[in-house]
Formats: structure tokens, sequence, C-alpha cells
């Protein structure tokens, strides 16, 4: 079973890029951040032509998350718990194939210090509280998406130059670590242990040329799926196609849990 992520920053604009790399790599289960569009605008039928069905939470502009599966969806959240007054798109959540996948797209954060700092950290303290609950169920689970957090100076090219930047902060990595701390497993990393592992590159300075990049997408397993993780890696030639997003589309393959 292969689940993907993308952040497609704008998934009507890259759609035939969306469509081309899914006939490519043929996941099983995609989540999808950035689709900057309302719900009415989503491009469902060209995804269900393409042969997945998809359920999204969509935001006029900006944010936007959306789950895509080969087999049908059974939508259990959207919106992650916690704050009533926070609007933002950034989590649905969803039971396919006997997995629970919550597809998550984490505040930035910048610019630090300040409100937006101040959101994410709280964000990243909903999600820890929302992710033990699941644990909890006994359910296998994957938090899947753009978690917006470098974890460690492994996870980039520079950590001089993002010592002021709210994706590095140490108060950012270590909610990150907390959130490791009650069982998940961050599959990329633990296949990769050593390997320097990108999967976004700036659009500024020639980033993707000079290998200039920044791990923020992160696949994290419950513990009943931990010895079940086969494979994984990053497409990073797509980020290279003419009018790609700046993130490229990363994957993991799991022994199906039924």
């Amino acid at each position: 079973m292969i689940l993907s992520t993308y952040n497609i920053n704008g998934v009507n604009g890259r759609i035939e890029i969306l469509l081309k790399w899914l006939k490519e790599r043929s996941p099983d289960v995609v989540c999808l951040q950035e689709i900057k569009c309302q719900d009415k605008d989503f491009p469902a039928k060209k995804l269900k032509e393409a042969g997945y069905f998809a359920i999204w939470q969509g935001q006029k502009s900006w944010n936007g998350v959306a789950i895509l599966s080969k087999t049908e969806i059974k939508e259990t959240k959207r919106g992650l718990p916690g704050d009533p007054a926070d609007d933002h798109s950034r989590y649905i959540e969803a039971f396919i194939g006997g997995l629970i996948i919550g597809c998550i797209y984490l505040p930035n954060g910048n610019p630090a210090p300040g409100p937006k700092f101040e959101y994410k950290l709280k964000w990243l303290k909903r999600l820890t509280a929302h992710s033990k609950k699941l644990l909890s169920f006994g359910i296998p689970t994957i938090l899947i998406g753009d978690y917006n957090v470098i974890p460690t100076d492994l996870d980039l090219y520079n950590p001089d130059r993002f010592r002021d930047n709210a994706l590095f902060f140490p108060e950012s990595k270590k909610a990150y670590k907390k959130l490791l701390a009650l069982g998940w497993t961050d599959a990329i990393r633990t296949l990769y242990p050593d390997e320097i592992i990108y999967t976004f590159y700036d659009y500024l300075r020639n980033a993707f040329g000079r290998n200039a990049g920044l791990r923020l997408d992160h696949f994290l397993l419950s513990p009943d799926l931990s010895d079940k993780l086969i494979d994984g890696g990053v497409d990073k030639h797509v980020r290279g196609w003419q009018g790609a997003s700046d993130h490229c589309p990363v994957w993991i393959e799991i022994q199906p849990t039924k």
C-alpha cells in the first residue's frame, strides 16, 4: 500500500501536474495540502476520472486539505479539535482500508516571534492532544502532511540561515519531538536515518538547482504500523517540472493492514 503527501500549492492551477504524477506513481492514498480553493471549486470530477475518490476542506485563496484514495473514503473528522474559533482549513481525517489517515497542513508560524508563531505552537499542542486520543483507539493510524517543522540539522541545507525562522525555532522542534514521544514513528527518517532528505525547495536563489532544501513533509506512524514500513522516498524530479509546486511529492509503502 503506497501512501503519499503533496503540498500542491494550488490544486486547480497545478491539476495537470497532479494528474501526471498520480499516473506515474499510482499511490493508493494521497494527502494534499494548500489546495487553495473553495469547496465548490475542487476538481473532484477530474480526480474521479483518474481513479480517485476524494474528500476535501477548502478555503478561499489559502490553506485547504484533501485526501484522495483509490478506494472509498469514510470521513471521520474535519478541522482539528481544541479551538472552535479556528476557521483555518488545515486538518481532515478519514478511515481508509483499515487505517485512520489524518491529513495535516500545520501553520508556518512566520514572522516569529509574534501571533502567527503563537498560533503555530497552540496548533501543535492541539495536534498532540488529538493524536494521543487517536492512539487510544488502537486502530492503525498515520498522520500525513506538511508539518512546517524542520526536526533536526540534518533536515536542512544550512542551519545557520534558519535560526530565526519559525520552522526551525527550538520551540517548534521541541513540540515535534514531544509529539513523536507519544509513540509515533517518523517514517522517512526511520528509513533513512543518516541521509540528507529534502522535500521542499524555495523558488528563490535556484534552491532546487543547488539542492538547497528542507524536510517539511512527514509521515507519523502509530506503533502498530512501525514494523509494516517497507519503503519510501521523495519524487524529487517532480519539483523540476515546469510550473510545479515548491514541495515534492513524498511517499511511503506499508504492508496492507488487512
